[in-house]
Parts: structure tokens; C-alpha cells; sequence
């Protein structure tokens, strides 16, 4: 139990590492990092849509998005693993992309697309899946940060309002996307008889009926339309 935590919280402790050092890193130096952050429909700035959720631009941005990373990042690499990484990788980079899309005109940076990723993501796979742990951990998702679905809207002009969007429509997409990936419930044996059924349905079947040696020599061959009702 204790390696298996170790391992789920290892990538986004890594992640996190590295934006605390590129934060103190430019705070130390006094160097300005935002022109790397995504600037909406500037081509020169697509490169944000990678660099961006590196940089932050004060020890409270840094910690607003830290915190929720390592935790809803643990969450995923344990009750996703195989999933994580391509959630992962793939929520940034969409989610910056569609930022660099439909945002507004100015730099935007942090962390915080990715946060609603993950946090859509676990939310609505748990509930897809109906698998009983992940519904709980998906209410736990709920009960800590809830309070997440309003920065969806435009509230504070300093908020990148349509990052926190982008991250949680991709958070929803792929968690319909990989919804037969990972873990599954457990179903009973009349929901599989029910899929064999449904799955026999409308099925050509061909029987070969044999007749006896002594009415003739040849063998016909009879064709069914065999359909199951249900």
C-alpha cells in the first residue's frame, strides 16, 4: 500500500519541483517569464502552450495551484495509472490550446488549466464508470474543491477564467474518451448474459442438417435466419 502511494505521488511531486524551481529560479534573478505564457492567436506563442504551466507569478499563484496538483495528481496516477500520463500530457496540451484559441488577448500562465483538468477528469470518470471507489473518490473531488466550477466563469479580470474552461472541458472529454480504459466496475452475470444476447442478435447462423445414409448419400445444407428475442 505504502510503495503504491509512493509511486502515484512521485510524477506530481516532479511536476511540482520543477515549477517551484523555475518560480524561484526568475524571483531570484528578477526575470520575467509571462512573455513565455500563451498568448491567444500569436504564433509566436504557441511554444506557451507547453511552457506556461511552469510559470506563476507569485508564491500565492505558485501554492493555489501546487497543492491541488499533488493531490489531484495522486489521485490519478493511483486509481488511473495507466491512464495518467496520456491524461496527463495530453490535458496540457490541449487545454492550451484551446486557451490559445478562444482567450483573451494577453499572457497568459499557471498551472491552474491543468487543475480543473484533473479535477474534471477524476469527477466525471468516477461517475461514467459507476465503479464504487472511484464514485467516492470522485465526491471527494467534489467536497475539496467544488468550489472550483465558478472560476469557469468570468469573475475577476486578472483570472485567466477561460484556462480554468478549457481545462474542464478537456477534464469531461477525456474522461468520455478513455471511459472503457483503466479500471471498470464489476458487472453481474445478467448484465454479461444481457451483452452476449444483445451481441447474437440479428446473427446468421448455418447448420448443416445430415441425412441418413440409407435416404441418400448427400448431405444438404440448411440456412436459418436466427434472431433472439429478447
Amino acid at each position: 500500500m505504502t510503495k503504491d502511494i509512493l509511486r502515484a505521488i512521485r510524477f506530481p511531486l516532479l511536476f511540482v519541483l520543477i515549477i517551484v524551481l523555475v518560480h524561484f529560479y526568475s524571483t531570484y534573478y528578477e526575470i520575467q517569464l509571462s512573455h513565455y505564457g500563451i498568448y491567444p492567436r500569436r504564433i509566436d506563442s504557441l511554444l506557451g502552450v507547453i511552457t506556461s504551466p511552469f510559470i506563476h507569478s507569485d508564491s500565492k499563484h505558485l501554492c493555489n495551484n501546487s497543492i491541488p496538483l499533488v493531490i489531484l495528481g495522486s489521485s490519478l496516477f493511483h486509481f488511473y495509472n495507466r491512464l495518467a500520463l496520456r491524461v496527463w500530457g495530453l490535458s496540457i496540451l490541449y487545454t492550451g490550446l484551446l486557451l490559445w484559441l478562444g482567450g483573451r488577448p494577453s499572457f497568459h500562465i499557471g498551472a491552474s488549466g491543468l487543475v480543473y483538468a484533473l479535477a474534471f477528469f477524476i469527477f466525471f470518470s468516477g461517475l461514467i464508470r459507476k465503479h464504487k471507489p472511484l464514485m467516492a473518490i470522485s465526491m471527494i473531488v467534489v467536497f475539496i474543491y467544488g468550489g472550483l466550477v465558478w472560476g469557469i466563469f468570468p469573475r475577476e479580470a486578472h483570472i485567466s477564467w477561460e484556462g480554468h474552461l478549457s481545462g474542464a472541458f478537456n477534464g469531461l472529454f477525456w474522461a468520455l474518451y478513455y471511459k472503457h480504459e483503466g479500471p471498470q466496475r464489476k458487472k453481474y452475470s445478467w448484465e454479461v448474459e444481457e451483452e452476449i444476447i444483445n451481441s447474437l442478435d440479428g446473427i446468421e447462423v448455418i447448420y448443416q442438417e445430415i441425412i441418413p445414409k440409407e435416404q441418400t448419400q448427400e448431405s444438404v445444407s440448411i440456412t436459418y435466419d436466427y434472431v433472439l428475442k429478447k
